[in-house]
């Protein structure tokens, strides 16, 4: 185990749904489905207007290798298949179907009959299945890397660090079973020599109860990270639960870590069990804006303002709606956006407190670099962005190492000038994929 431990920011938890069983909501009349819920390719229709469609009908085929297939979340008719202008700026397909409120199933939908890895990863694919507590990476391709020998120990994600969300939680703290049974599938088919859950430590109870859920399996190992963020950042927790670490422009199956959500954990062993691809997500709504904090369970593609309606609305006009929380979460431009495989929350913030602190200059206090959960220093990459010569100022950002950015917004929370660091890190990021990065 490493000496110290990386992420070590305190944010304040504000888990005001933690104590709060989900609730189901009503059927929507209409739900959106984007085909690009995922890092990758889009995936591609598979429905034309007017196909009556059922709950876990495939909708869309993976789009490539990097890619996920999507399912529809109701039953009912395809309405149209219109053009969805995605929060990060992109463009894809998006399937609108209109619901018949009775949520009939798929009569193909059936547990996968697997005995081979092959097999195993052909399911996964089949069921939809991305991360469903960060950027949405397609599962399957991850779990490729065990036929080049690349993985040998499982590193599930508990922590949820970010404000507000308590949806794994509720996961861990009432579908243990599933994890183990998600566990006990992943170590059937991958040569895992060791698992480990890592939980942030004021989730004593759901510590608890996977230690006792896993207590007999000496391969298991739950650990207990301190309560500061970025626990959940990939190559913090990696860290923070192995004492590997993550090189430099490499992924965890490069120390040999396979990396998933605690939710995908359990999700796993359902769809093995009943056949049931990824249609629903349980999704904490909360926020100073919000009337009623709820963790909601939604078919995905849901509008995202159907969901706040269930909760009781608005305590207060909105002034910024978040996908994700407020660290890391993306903001949307239209309450009508839908539910996505991987939304774990929305977080609608008054306008009081999503109003932009007012920017001062830097006086290079080096907050920005101690918070830093690898150490980076932000400075640097905003005076790199100022050079003008595009060559001169890739040189500078590879060596000031902007590729080992997570953009989990430490530097930007703890700046007293309230400088858009992680913006500005976003951006030279971008900047250096253009211009001439070597890596």
């Amino acid at each position: 185990m490493p000496g110290f431990m990386l992420g070590k920011t305190h944010v304040p938890h504000r888990k005001n749904t933690a104590g709060m069983e989900s609730v189901r909501m009503p059927v929507p009349e209409t739900v959106i489905i984007p085909t690009s819920q995922h890092i990758g390719a889009p995936a591609t229709p598979t429905v034309k207007v007017g196909d009556t469609v059922y709950v876990g009908t495939k909708i869309g085929e993976a789009g490539g290798y990097v890619s996920s297939p999507i399912h529809s979340s109701v039953s009912g008719k395809v309405k149209k298949i219109d053009s969805l202008l995605l929060v990060g700026g992109r463009s894809c397909a998006a399937i609108v179907i209109e619901s018949d409120g009775l949520m009939t199933p798929d009569p193909s939908v059936a547990p996968p009959k697997v005995d081979n890895l092959d097999g195993f990863i052909a399911a996964v694919r089949e069921s939809g299945l991305v991360g469903l507590g960060g950027a949405g990476f397609p599962t399957a391709v991850k779990l490729d890397a065990e036929k080049k020998g690349l993985i040998h120990r499982l590193v599930i994600n508990g922590a949820e660090c970010e404000p507000y969300i308590t949806s794994d939680t509720l996961t861990m703290r009432n579908d243990a079973d599933y994890i183990r049974e998600g566990v006990k599938l992943l170590q059937k088919y991958l040569t895992l020599e060791e698992v480990f859950i890592g939980i942030e430590s004021n989730k004593p109870d759901c510590i608890e109860k996977l230690r006792e859920t896993f207590s007999y399996d000496e391969t298991v190992k739950v650990v207990s990270l301190p309560s500061t963020y970025p626990q959940g950042a990939e190559k913090v927790l990696i860290y923070n639960t192995t004492g590997l670490i993550v090189p430099e422009g490499g992924l965890p199956a490069d120390v040999g870590c396979l990396v998933m959500n605690v939710t995908s954990v359990a999700f796993l062993a359902k769809y093995f069990e009943t056949g049931m691809p990824l249609v629903e997500k349980c999704v904490t709504v909360d926020g100073s804006a919000i009337k009623n904090p709820m963790n909601v369970i939604a078919p995905i593609g849901t509008p995202v303002e159907k969901l706040i309606e269930f909760t009781g609305g608005f305590s207060k006009e909105p002034g910024k709606i978040m996908y994700g929380g407020p660290m890391m979460g993306s903001a949307m431009y239209s309450a009508e956006y839908p539910v996505l495989k991987n939304t774990n929350a929305i977080v609608a913030l008054d306008k009081k407190d999503a109003k932009p602190p007012v920017q001062r200059n830097c006086i290079h206090c080096g907050r920005c670099v101690a918070a830093c959960p690898i150490g980076l220093n932000p400075t640097l990459f905003a005076r790199s962005m100022k050079v003008e010569d595009k060559a001169e100022r890739a040189a500078r950002l590879e060596e000031a190492k902007i590729g080992l950015c997570m953009e989990c917004g430490c530097c930007s929370f703890v700046c007293p000038s309230a400088r858009p660091l992680v913006q500005t890190n976003r951006l030279a990021k971008a900047d250096l994929r253009a211009n001439g990065a070597k890596k």
